[in-house]
């Protein structure tokens, strides 16, 4: 099954959105955030330090991305102990 070619239009034109909305964000992980668009929808890839950014990250893009599918493959980094 083929890619709808509005879809692809889609993405196009609302992935530079998604990245400005992350580089213009006031929480700095985010703004190191990439995103990239995909046959069928925006990837957003990097690493942040807690799942409540790769959450926000995600609510960033999808508030920009009309219909288009967004694909969270952000990487949490496990937190160090202090001993």
């Amino acid at each position: 099954m083929e890619s709808c070619p509005m879809t692809a239009t889609v993405v196009e034109k609302v992935q530079p959105r998604a990245q400005a909305a992350l580089s213009n964000s006031p929480f700095y992980e985010l703004r190191e955030l990439q995103v990239e668009r995909r046959r069928d929808g925006l990837l957003i890839s990097g690493c942040v330090s807690s799942f409540y950014h790769k959450q926000l990250a995600q609510e960033v893009v999808r508030s920009v991305s009309a219909d288009a599918k967004v694909i969270n493959s952000i990487y949490v980094k496990p937190e160090e102990n202090a001993e």
